[in-house]
C-alpha cells in the first residue's frame, strides 16, 4: 500500500508509473507463490517477496524500493 501511496504523491508520471510497477511485481511474485503453496499454480522458482531468499528477486526488489524512496524523498522543492 505504502508504494503505490507514494506514487500516488509523485508529481511526475515517472514516478507515478514505477510505483506501480514496482508494485505490481510484488503483488505478482506474491500471487504465484502463494498460488504455488496451495497446490492451485504450477511450481516455479518464484520466491516470496521480503521472505524467502531468492538472491536477484530480493536485489531488484531493494534497488527498486531504494529508487522508489529516493522519488519520494525528492517530491518537495528544496529551499536553500
Amino acid at each position: 500500500w505504502r508504494v503505490l501511496v507514494a506514487g500516488w504523491r509523485s508529481r511526475d508520471p515517472f514516478g507515478t508509473l514505477f510505483a506501480s510497477g514496482i508494485a505490481s511485481m510484488i503483488l505478482f511474485q506474491l500471487f504465484v507463490n502463494v498460488g504455488m503453496v496451495m497446490g492451485i499454480m504450477p511450481i516455479t522458482g518464484i520466491p516470496l517477496p521480503f521472505v524467502t531468499h531468492g538472491g536477484a528477486s530480493l536485489v531488484s526488489i531493494a534497488i527498486g524500493l531504494g529508487i522508489l524512496q529516493s522519488i519520494n524523498i525528492r517530491q518537495t522543492r528544496a529551499e536553500w
